[in-house]
């Protein structure tokens, strides 16, 4: 009679075991780098790991100097479009937009915004966050 029972225990550990492991979340949001030219400008947009809650996205700029640097995350299979947040300088070329909140995981969009001397340009680059 104890075989049935100790067999259902076990399947039922098993099958908790799995569901945990499919549904726990992974910590292996990566770090990610990508490059695209708009107009004069060559820009490398990073995000170290990306994530919900605050991030912190660098740009780095090559070409005419940049006045101003924006950075504007939109979701747009469920219709989120933050505000733009403004980049400060990090260095020559070099910008950082700390603490960007990003509500929920999935595929993003930023939309990093410049004006300068090389005119007004935008460069939009995905990013899937988990």
């Amino acid at each position: 009679m104890k075989r049935p029972t100790t067999l259902i225990a076990a399947v039922a550990l098993v099958a908790a075991a799995l569901l945990t492991w499919l549904l726990w979340p992974s910590g292996g949001a990566k770090p990610t780098t990508q490059q695209a030219v708009s107009g004069p400008y060559t820009v490398q947009f990073s995000a170290d790991r990306p994530r919900i809650g605050g991030n912190t996205f660098a740009v780095a700029v090559t070409g005419p100097a940049p006045d101003a640097v924006t950075i504007a995350p939109v979701m747009a299979q469920m219709g989120h479009a933050l505000p733009p947040v403004p980049a400060g300088p990090d260095g020559p070329g070099r910008f950082r937009a700390a603490d960007v909140g990003l509500p929920m995981a999935g595929q993003w969009e930023i939309t990093v915004s410049l004006r300068g001397p090389g005119g007004a340009a935008q460069v939009v680059f995905p990013l899937l966050v988990n």
